[in-house]
């Protein structure tokens, strides 16, 4: 006979975390560690000369400050912390999307007022090295385009400044056409891309739910809002970059689980137009491959799908090339350019790590405890649970004891349980795959806090597995708010 008598529970003592807390704490600690050594190996095992940063590892200098933007930083903080997760639980979808909007323009404003309107916004694209102070050398745009390779290098005739020489020249171009229409100067600039780029988090949360659920969408939608990021994301174009290629992944989610020519067509452009906007950006061809794997019950369905994908993405690069722009040489000089610079001083063996602790700062650690969890997740779940498309967890059970909420990339009803969670864990990992390829690759010396904003924001998601929301999002913003007012930021 069995026993059927209920066995005493013990008490959990208060105060003590959980095993799963517990560990993510460690996580925290390693990602505190990691920045700690960072910042002491920087500053007293190299010189200015040998890094080129002034606050390493990040491009800045101590400069505790308050402005005008600091009382609606505070407000904002305190208002996603205090109301995020539940608002994110039960406003309907279509209203949350522009209420993340919204919102993250919202914290990424104020952070950018902090540093007042000349130098937080109006400034920050118009100096030397940025995009607008080459604005009156577009005057004729086919000549310009067809001779941009000619002034790539640094000894060459009128060399371009930084940015320009290091970005294809759709970065440059989309500077130019607002200028064109009225819209020019520092401040629309900043607006525009402050606007845009807030919009990155928007198109993470629709991929999101359509290949891992709404429920995980809506748990990562306060984190998407409040992430220290947002430093940089105003005002920094890779901001509007980042915007861009996250609009291709969240058409081509749409494409592949709805199976609409429409928006197969739509991602291959903004494909196109991400390759020309930052070379480096490519690698999001390994989301994209992602995307296709979670999705692959659709592709398998609906093939001709690609045929509007590749029309779509070869759209921009076939109107560059007709004007008289090779990619690929511009691309070989920049590296030649690249090295000729600040990258042929810093050393590869600090910055190859020291990158990562850049990557904490700006994915805050809640992200770091959040890719605690997600490694967890693709561990438990190595052998199943990730049969693309079909919409239910392989083991037979959910984390709710098999209720269903959520979307699947099917269209149809999701177990809320592990196949969602490991469909996330799936696409964060390769997020963080492309970081991992472009921090070994040596193109990326420094100065990552802002080039790599593309990739951080797809680490973001990971905080969908945390929970305790408030206590996370507390430090995410504590965290901000020390950067943005303890240092004066290069971007």
């Amino acid at each position: 006979m069995t026993d059927t008598r209920p066995r005493p529970v013990r008490p959990v003592r208060p105060g003590r975390p959980g095993r799963p807390v517990r560990r993510d704490l460690y996580a925290v600690a390693a990602a505190v560690l990691l920045v700690t050594a960072a910042v002491l190996v920087g500053r007293y095992r190299y010189t200015y000369d040998d890094l080129i940063v002034g606050w390493p590892p990040l491009l800045g200098r101590w400069d505790p400050h308050l402005g005008p933007g600091t009382p609606a930083a505070v407000v904002v903080a305190v208002a996603v912390v205090a109301y995020g997760p539940a608002v994110a639980a039960r406003l309907p979808w279509r209203a949350l999307l522009p209420a993340v909007w919204g919102a993250a323009m919202a914290w990424t404003w104020s952070l950018a007022l902090v540093d007042g309107w000349r130098r937080g916004v109006a400034g920050r694209l118009t100096t030397r090295q940025e995009y607008l102070s080459v604005i009156d050398r577009w005057q004729d745009i086919p000549a310009t385009l067809r001779d941009f390779t000619g002034h790539i290098l640094l000894h060459s005739p009128d060399n371009w400044p930084a940015h320009v020489a290091g970005h294809p020249p759709a970065s440059t171009l989309t500077y130019v056409l607002l200028d064109r229409i009225g819209l020019g100067g520092g401040g629309w600039a900043g607006a525009w891309t402050i606007t845009v780029g807030a919009t990155a988090g928007v198109a993470v949360l629709v991929t999101v739910r359509t290949l891992a659920g709404e429920r995980l969408a809506r748990r990562a939608a306060p984190f998407l809002v409040l992430a220290p990021a947002a430093v940089w994301m105003g005002v920094s174009a890779d901001g509007y970059f980042a915007a861009v290629a996250a609009w291709a992944l969240a058409l081509l989610a749409l494409a592949v689980t709805g199976r609409s020519l429409w928006w197969a067509a739509g991602s291959g452009l903004l494909f196109g137009l991400t390759c020309y906007l930052s070379y480096g950006l490519t690698l999001f061809a390994v989301l994209a491959a992602a995307v296709l794997l979670l999705g692959r019950r659709g592709v398998r369905e609906r093939p001709v799908l690609f045929a509007p994908l590749l029309v779509g993405a070869a759209v921009v690069p076939v109107a560059f090339t007709a004007v008289g722009f090779d990619w690929w040489e511009a691309y070989r000089l920049l590296v030649t350019r690249y090295y000729e610079g600040a990258a042929g001083v810093r050393p590869y063996g600090y910055w190859v790590w020291a990158n990562l602790a850049c990557t904490v700062l700006i994915t805050g650690l809640a992200t770091a405890a959040g890719l605690r969890r997600t490694g967890g997740v693709l561990i438990r779940r190595r052998t199943g649970g990730l049969r693309a498309g079909s919409g239910r967890a392989q083991d037979g059970g959910t984390a709710n004891g098999g209720r269903m909420r959520g979307r699947t990339a099917n269209g149809g009803r999701a177990q809320d349980g592990s196949a969602e969670e490991v469909r996330l864990a799936f696409l964060v990992a390769a997020g963080l795959l492309a970081l991992l390829v472009a921090d070994l690759s040596g193109m990326s010396k420094a100065e990552t806090e802002r080039i790599w904003l593309p990739f951080a924001l797809w680490l973001l998601p990971a905080c969908a597995f945390l929970t305790r929301p408030r206590g996370w999002l507390t430090a995410q913003a504590v965290l901000a708010l020390l950067l943005n007012h303890l240092l004066a930021t290069g971007w």
